[in-house]
Order: C-alpha cells, then structure tokens, then sequence
C-alpha cells in the first residue's frame, strides 16, 4: 500500500532545490543544524532561511517543511500546529469556474453539507466546507487550453489515523468532475 501523504523531499527534487537556492537541501540541513534551527518555531526558520540566508519565501517554506520532517519535529501531512492535512489535485477539461461548481456539487452531496463559503469570482476560486472541526477546501486553478486543476484538502485532522481513507475519498470525488 502507497503512504497516504509523502515527505516534502519527495514532492521536489534537490535539483530543483538546489538551482533555486544554490544549496542541496542536506547542505541546508547542514547550515540550519549549525546555527541550531532544531528548536526553532516554523516561523523562525523560515524567517531566517530569507533574511539572513537570502532565500526565496516560497523555497524558505518547502526547506524548512523538509528540515522539520527529516529532524523528527513534523511528520509527513502535519502542519505547524499538530493538526495533520491531506490534498489531491487533478487536470479537468472546465474552465476554473465550472469545474469548482462541479466539484463543490459532488463534494457536497458526498458529505452531506453545503459550503459554508463559495468564492467563484477570486483569482483562485474555493468552496470551504465544514465538518465538526475539520474542513474540506475545494479550489480551481486555470490550465492551459480550457482547462484546470481542481483540488480538495482535507484539514484539521487530529492525527495521521485517516489520511490513506481520506486520500482515497476525495481522488475518488475528484474523479467525478469533468
């Protein structure tokens, strides 16, 4: 069986780490170990991998995401306040708005809820659904051609238990639009 979520080092090569930032992410690794990043906050290291380092905000994120899974301070799907997180995304053959009216369709008459909000005019339009202290985001994205990518996060997990059911759950939604 598949993990349910991957470590951030498997969602982006370190080459591509590497041209963005002139570092490897174990150089980085190296470097944050030394000015002793472990006990650091998220906010902290990423802060410093910009100010001080001269990295991109967006590549601060995904080392310092990547420096917290392989020191054992966040697992693989767990955000910075404990709570854990799974997402999919797939191309469809819509327009961003018609394919988040879509999505949100199936998302909810599966969950039984409308959304509590549905932003279709946004520059990335979303429909947020709640669920007893967890949530599911529903976004679109344009593509080229006609097309776009929709999404579902599934927030607010109290723990990894249900990552691989929920995973499943929302690709198969997913794969009910377009």
């Amino acid at each position: 069986m598949a993990k349910p979520v991957g470590s951030s080092a498997e969602g982006v090569g370190d080459d591509a780490v590497r041209e963005a930032t002139g570092r490897s992410r174990d150089e980085w690794f190296g470097i944050l170990d030394a000015a002793g990043a472990a006990t650091w906050k998220h906010q902290a290291i990423a802060r410093w991998l910009v100010s001080d380092q001269g990295v991109d905000p967006w590549w601060s994120q995904g080392v310092t995401v990547a420096y917290e899974q392989a020191r054992g301070i966040r697992r693989p799907g767990q955000r910075q306040d404990g709570t854990y997180e799974a997402s999919v995304t797939r191309t469809v053959g819509l327009e961003k708005q018609a394919a988040l009216r879509a999505l949100a369709a199936v998302v909810g008459r599966e969950l039984g809820v409308e959304p509590l909000a549905l932003n279709l005019e946004a520059k990335h339009p979303t429909a947020r659904f709640p669920l007893d202290g967890e949530f599911v985001l529903a976004s679109a994205t344009d593509r080229d051609g006609g097309r776009s990518s929709i999404g579902l996060t599934w927030g607010k997990l109290p723990d990894d238990s249900r990552l691989a059911e929920v995973k499943t759950q929302m690709r198969d939604w997913l794969r009910a639009v377009g």
